[in-house]
Parts: C-alpha cells; sequence; structure tokens
C-alpha cells in the first residue's frame, strides 16, 4: 500500500506478528535475527519513522541521540524499558511504549514453575534419569520441602505479583508484599503488606522478586538481605536479574543458609555468574518468562497497536514518554 511508515524491526518476531507489520507498515524486517550492533541498528534505521525494538537493543542518550531525525517512536516488545534511557528520549522529542498487561500470566506461571522446580530439586533429579544414576526407590531419596501451606513473600505486588499470589493461593501459601503502596483490600485479597521490605524477610519460607530494575532496587537482595532470610528459605526471580547481587546470593546457597533458588533472569544475561553452574540446588532457565506463542503473539500485538495509534494521529495506550 503507498504512504505506509516505515519501521525497522530489529529482531525475528513470530510470523503472525510479522505477517501484520508486512500488511500494515513498509516494514524493514530483521529475519535472519541477528544481533545488530549500535552502528548497524542506525544504519538500518535510516529513512524510518518508527524502531520496534526488543530488550536486545540498547538505546542509551548517545545512541538515541545517533538515530535519524525520521525516527519519531520507539515500540519496545517487553514490559521493562530500562534499556530505553527514557530521559533522553523525552527531550530528544520521541514516543516510547512498551507492551504492559499481555505477558503477565505467563511470567507468573513461571514463577511457579521455579518456585515448585527449586524446593522439589527438579535439576538434580532430572540429571540423575538422565544420566543413568537412579537406581531404585528409597524412603530418604531427594528429599525437598513442601510448597503447600508456606509463607511466600512478594517484593512487587504490581500485575505479575498479583498473578503469583492468585496462583499459590491454590497451594494454600500465606501471601506476604512489599510494595511501594498497600494494595485496597480487593486486590490485596487477604495478602499480608509490609511497608518494610526487609521487616518482610525473616517471616516467609519463599521470596518471589517481581519488582522492577529501579536505581532503588539494584542489586537490592544482598548479603545483609539474605541475613534477614529463615534458614533454608528459597528465592526466585522472574523479573530482572540486577535485582540480586548474585556473589551474596551464591554464597548463601553454597553455605546452606539458603535452601534453594530458582532464577530465569541473571545479571549480564545471556551470560552468568558461572556460581551459579555449580549450585545443584539452583534451578536455572534461560529468560523464558513470557516465551509462549500466544503471549509473544500479544506481545508483538500490543507493540503494533501503539505504532498504528501513534501513525494514526492517536495516543499511544502504553506510552511511557
Amino acid at each position: 500500500m503507498p504512504n505506509q511508515p516505515t519501521i525497522l524491526v530489529t529482531r525475528r518476531l513470530p510470523d503472525n506478528v510479522l505477517a501484520r507489520a508486512r500488511r500494515d507498515y513498509d516494514a524493514r524486517i530483521n529475519l535472519e535475527d541477528k544481533l545488530f550492533d549500535a552502528d548497524e541498528t542506525i544504519r538500518r534505521a535510516e529513512g524510518c519513522a518508527g524502531l520496534l525494538i526488543c530488550s536486545t537493543e540498547k538505546f542509551p542518550a548517545a545512541q538515541l541521540a545517533r538515530l535519524p531525525a525520521s525516527v519519531k517512536i520507539i515500540a519496545t516488545f517487553s514490559v521493562g524499558h530500562e534499556h530505553i534511557d527514557l530521559e533522553a528520549a523525552k527531550k530528544r522529542g520521541l514516543v516510547v511504549t512498551n507492551t504492559p498487561e499481555v505477558l503477565t500470566n505467563s511470567t507468573a506461571d513461571i514463577a511457579l514453575l521455579l518456585m515448585l522446580g527449586a524446593a522439589r530439586r527438579a535439576y538434580e533429579g532430572e540429571r540423575l534419569v538422565r544420566t543413568g544414576e537412579w537406581k531404585a526407590w528409597a524412603p530418604t531419596f531427594m528429599l525437598g520441602t513442601d510448597v503447600t501451606g508456606k509463607r511466600l513473600g512478594i517484593l512487587g505486588m504490581g500485575r505479575i505479583g498479583q498473578a503469583v499470589a492468585r496462583r499459590a493461593r491454590g497451594f494454600e501459601m500465606e501471601v506476604h508484599y512489599a510494595n511501594r503502596t498497600r494494595l485496597p483490600p480487593a486486590l490485596e485479597a487477604g495478602a499480608i503488606f509490609h511497608a518494610d521490605a526487609n521487616a518482610m524477610l525473616p517471616e516467609i519460607d519463599f521470596l518471589s522478586i517481581n519488582s522492577p530494575s529501579t536505581p532503588e532496587t539494584y542489586h537490592w537482595l544482598n548479603a545483609e538481605r539474605l541475613g534477614l532470610m529463615r534458614k533454608g528459605a528459597i528465592v526466585v526471580n522472574t523479573a530482572r536479574g540486577n535485582i540480586v547481587d548474585d556473589a551474596a546470593l551464591i554464597a548463601a546457597l553454597s553455605s546452606g543458609r539458603l535452601r534453594a533458588v530458582g532464577l530465569d533472569v541473571y545479571e549480564g544475561e545471556p551470560k552468568l555468574n558461572p556460581g551459579y553452574l555449580k549450585l545443584a540446588n539452583a534451578f536455572l532457565m534461560p529468560h523464558i518468562g513470557s516465551a509462549t506463542e500466544g503471549t509473544r503473539d500479544a506481545m508483538g500485538f500490543r507493540a503494533l497497536d501503539n505504532l498504528d495509534d501513534y501513525f494514526g494521529g492517536r495516543e499511544p495506550r502504553d506510552r511511557l514518554v
């Protein structure tokens, strides 16, 4: 179609999303899914009115300043937006959008998977079966810990935190949470609020990290806070890797202070602290919280909805700046 806005799609998105992008836009698509460096991104953005990016593409202030003047909007295929300097984007007059809400359930599902996998020693058991080391049932073989009836603490009670709480209630868990503000009773649904997250830590058996990555949450789970937790507690992180101090967490797991950890995100991913790889009590997943066909389609459609709004003269529903 004539007069379609030109957009750069920096990664190979799901086929249904690409089909819609091709239909509605003059879409330049990275079909090889090769990660662009900063220079290549700028080169390919020449003449584009919009960018549809992923969290793998970083836009600090210096990179934003290099963007062609033709670029008016960046739609990120993610809820998180720490890969974009929003203040710099605002000063440049760029619109930036994200994709909230649509990955809530899939990410909460992964949090429960990590919780169960860590508590029931899933990595160790699966490895024993695959290597042929499993020889016989025994009364004391592979003893884990119960999830049902335990106390769960949630750091960050936004959409995903609330979805984790709903699932945890199915395991008859007592839900505690720490958040910047207390939820209304209907959303709280009986969960116990802690204005001070440090005060919550000694009360819980499991900690699920669901807070955004901010300067205030950088390495929030450090040696001091791990020391506040109950001996034998379990930590799960599906939010952002830099909320955890890796060295402190690995030390707590190695010493037996923590029973186990379940991680789907890592600081510096896909590289991660090699100390985790040596720990049998670390249940590790490769950042697949939103990795279902339905969720990834929904994320792409949400990003395209925002582009449609902008180019159609409407306010994008998920505008960040």
